[in-house]
């Protein structure tokens, strides 16, 4: 090829007022629309619930799993035998498959036994040093190790409920408007876990959950708000607290 057909030809005047022409006018289009995307990013950050970001709200699941078991002899109830494996990791696995994420967990009876025989990979594990002082400490613990995260919800599940699988828990889910939801799930038209709390719910939570009350007060004083989810006929609400109750377990 000879040197004259290789040769870089430099771009002339009215090539470079037509290139500054052209963008300036994208400049000026891209002014015009500017407060017309705004709007829609708004708009859909709204109806998503996620803060202005696009794609679905970010809903933590958060698993209460502290209790020591005193009515079980003092047996950690994360520690129970269930299909071979401790219990706390089926809790862990219904909330993953009900597209819960991230996953934050509250150990404290036997927390460092519990980290050392059961799989928590893939979660966030909080130590509650006062749990002995009810689930409402586990629930202020849970809720501060959310800061940050991004979530627009928590779903909160208590460890000893094997009876609630991933569809009960999904549906609850499903139920998120806002940050400022507030959702149970209903067995007969009764009020159960799991219980999904917005964002802008969870200053007064943590600054009215004591002892064994958990978030009852927020929930009783808010009880106009609360959307209740039928789950009773796909789920089982019951408790693992007794050793009678062991035998579910089997």
């Amino acid at each position: 090829m000879s040197s004259h057909s290789s040769a870089r030809r430099e771009p002339g005047p009215d090539e470079h007022e037509r290139q500054e022409r052209q963008e300036q006018h994208e400049r000026q289009e891209h002014e015009r629309h500017e407060p017309d995307r705004r709007r829609a990013e708004a708009s859909h950050g709204g109806h998503s619930g996620n803060g202005g970001h696009t794609g679905p709200p970010v809903i933590a699941g958060l698993l209460l799993a502290a209790g020591g078991g005193r009515r079980l002899g003092g047996r950690p109830k994360a520690l129970l035998p269930y299909r071979g494996r401790p219990l706390v990791e089926n809790a862990v696995r219904v909330l993953r498959e009900a597209g819960c994420g991230p996953l934050h967990v509250v150990l404290g009876a036997s927390a460092a036994e519990v980290r050392e025989r059961a799989d928590l990979s893939g979660c966030v594990v909080t130590d509650n040093p006062d749990w002995a002082e009810g689930m409402g400490s586990s629930l202020r613990v849970g809720l501060a190790s959310l800061a940050g995260t991004g979530a627009r919800a928590a779903l909160v599940s208590l460890v000893d409920q094997p009876g609630i699988g991933p569809e009960a828990v999904a549906r609850v889910r499903e139920a998120y408007r806002s940050p400022a939801s507030l959702v149970a799930a209903a067995y007969g038209g009764e009020r159960g876990h799991p219980v999904l709390f917005g964002s802008d719910r969870w200053p007064d939570i943590v600054a009215t959950a004591t002892g064994d009350k958990g978030a009852r007060v927020h929930l009783s004083a808010h009880a106009a708000e609360l959307t209740l989810v039928e789950c009773g006929d796909i789920a089982e609400a019951f408790d693992i607290d007794t050793p009678p109750d062991l035998a579910r377990l089997a």
